[in-house]
């Protein structure tokens, strides 16, 4: 008989608290288990010690008599000092997936487009564009003169 070390989905909805249970692989999550040899609340905070309960001389009984912790079980094992589980790497787990590489090629290519559009229109007119600048400096230069007149209006006034 394969046997499990894992956890049983107890509470009620969206208030999770599992029970971690040795269990028959075949029987169903929340069915029936051989024993019980812990909890775990995930509601409560990360430093508190009621969080994981684990009875660890029955959880290392189990271990000796082959029992398959899961993974989040192993987590709690190695956590306890009962069982030494190796950090698992996952390099493709950061990279986006089909779609969003479309996206950014078509985006990369449209910045492009409009990247040479801009070069073009900035090689094309430049000799428009020093007219364009004197016009720009007249209504600066007449603008303090309206301010002035406006503050010495008020002044009188």
């Amino acid at each position: 008989m394969a046997v499990a070390i894992r956890m049983s989905r107890g509470g009620s909805k969206k208030r999770p608290y599992y029970k971690i249970v040795v269990a028959d692989v075949r029987a169903p999550r929340d069915g029936k288990f051989i024993e019980r040899i812990g909890s775990y609340n995930p509601l409560l905070a990360k430093d508190d010690e009621k969080r994981v309960v684990l009875d660890s001389e029955r959880a290392k009984h189990w271990l000796e008599n082959g029992a398959k912790p899961s993974d989040r079980v192993a987590r709690f094992l190695d956590a306890a000092g009962l069982l030494k589980r190796e950090a698992r790497n996952n390099p493709n787990k950061g990279k986006p997936g089909e779609k969003a590489t479309e996206r950014l090629e078509e985006k990369a290519e449209k910045a492009a487009a409009a990247e040479e559009a801009a070069k073009e229109a900035a090689a094309a007119p430049a000799e428009e564009a020093p007219a364009e600048e004197a016009t720009a400096e007249t209504p600066a230069e007449e603008a303090p003169a309206a301010e002035e007149a406006a503050a010495e209006e008020k002044s009188e006034g």
